[in-house]
């Protein structure tokens, strides 16, 4: 399934969790959200505000970020582009 997000949301996959620190392993309830994510697919942007984020790119967003969604077993989060705090270079 492809998804397009409208005006100026993209969608996001959030790397994943940390499995382990040193010789730990963290269980699941116990993982921190990702904060980190590569950008799947962008919207046009508005007529006030131009897409910036392009597919590929890998950015930082804040904790609370986005709506949640599965796709495919897959997660993923939908947000707007002022929700990304910064892209990784």
């Amino acid at each position: 399934m492809k998804i397009q997000p409208l005006a100026d949301r993209v969608l996001v996959l959030p790397a994943p969790a940390e499995e382990k620190i040193g010789g730990i392993i963290i269980p699941d309830t116990a993982k921190e959200k990702p904060l980190r994510g590569k950008i799947i697919a962008t919207g046009k942007g508005t007529k006030d505000e131009e897409m910036i984020l392009k597919e590929g790119d890998e950015v930082l967003y804040g904790k609370y970020s986005g709506t949640e969604i599965e796709l495919d077993g897959e997660k993923y989060l939908m947000m707007r582009q002022s929700d990304v705090l910064a892209i990784v270079k």
